[in-house]
């Protein structure tokens, strides 16, 4: 008699949404494997240094120069005609940008678990680099906090004059957490690294970031020296996830002279060798 086989049962999916789970945490998280990545880290270090020499340099004359030029130039706070400026701002929000990607992380999980194959590897490989720029984001904000907390700069106008130099490190209050900008870091930080993954769209992203740090001014929430210093910690903390990645071998590939470069996605890849299959002879 033929012997009759059973299809083998498909796995538990809450198991597989915590393998899913597990194995997307703990890539990020495993030992150093590239062989360049001593090369990278060499070039970070240089790049860093000489973005944050300019950038301080930026600061410094923007404070003692510019800053309140500006802020005197600007239409008063509350301004009701500012109302659409008041609404992109909120584009360039951290708190906006991270629950945004997280929720999309939470939806390629619950997704992939289900799947199998191919179909999971694509949406497996895009999840890694949605964490990138979650990252990116939050290293970047996290780092924000802190400088925000020892300088404790004033807003424009707190204590009732245009004084840029008006300081109370370890304050902590929202008055006195002027620099650098947290939304431009925020919108810089995940410039650079749609950027880093996509340079198609470099300049999109670029604008999009250079608009949200105009809407802190206009709307008096920072002095030009702050949004300054947030665009130099949102790119260089960006600079740094990219490199964790990198090292990894998540999303990125390192040169023989310590450039990082993006690897082609997976659903990208697929298109290309689809494409190349169909033109063949």
């Amino acid at each position: 008699m033929p012997v009759t086989t059973s299809p083998a049962p498909r796995p538990f999916y809450p198991a597989q949404l915590l393998a899913v789970s597990g194995r997307a945490l703990a890539q990020l998280v495993r030992t150093p494997s590239h062989s360049r990545r001593a090369e990278a880290a060499r070039k970070l270090a240089r790049h860093s240094l000489w973005l944050s020499a300019a950038g301080a340099a930026l600061v410094i004359v923007l404070m003692v120069a510019f800053d309140q030029t500006e802020i005197q130039l600007m239409p008063a706070r509350g301004t009701p005609a500012l109302w659409p400026i008041r609404i992109l701002t909120d584009f360039g929000k951290d708190e906006y940008l991270l629950i945004a990607l997280g929720a999309a992380l939470v939806v390629l999980a619950l997704v992939a678990a289900g799947l199998h194959g191919t179909r999971r590897a694509l949406l497996l490989g895009l999840g890694t680099r949605v964490q990138f720029l979650f990252l990116s984001i939050a290293v970047s904000a996290f780092a924000a906090e802190i400088l925000k907390y020892i300088a404790g700069r004033g807003r424009p106008f707190v204590g009732g004059k245009a004084n840029p130099f008006n300081f109370v490190p370890f304050e902590g209050s929202g008055a006195y957490a002027s620099l650098p900008s947290g939304h431009a870091v925020a919108a810089f930080a995940l410039a650079f690294a749609v950027s880093a993954l996509w340079p198609r769209l470099r300049v999109f992203m670029f604008t999009y970031a250079i608009v949200i740090l105009l809407t802190r001014l206009v709307l008096l929430a920072h002095h030009p020296s702050d949004v300054a210093a947030g665009a130099l910690v949102g790119m260089v903390g960006a600079m740094a996830v990219r490199y964790w990645f990198a090292a990894r071998r998540l999303a990125f590939a390192i040169r023989a002279d310590g450039t990082i470069v993006p690897l082609p996605g997976a659903v990208s890849g697929r298109l290309k060798r689809v494409a190349h299959g169909a033109s063949a002879p």
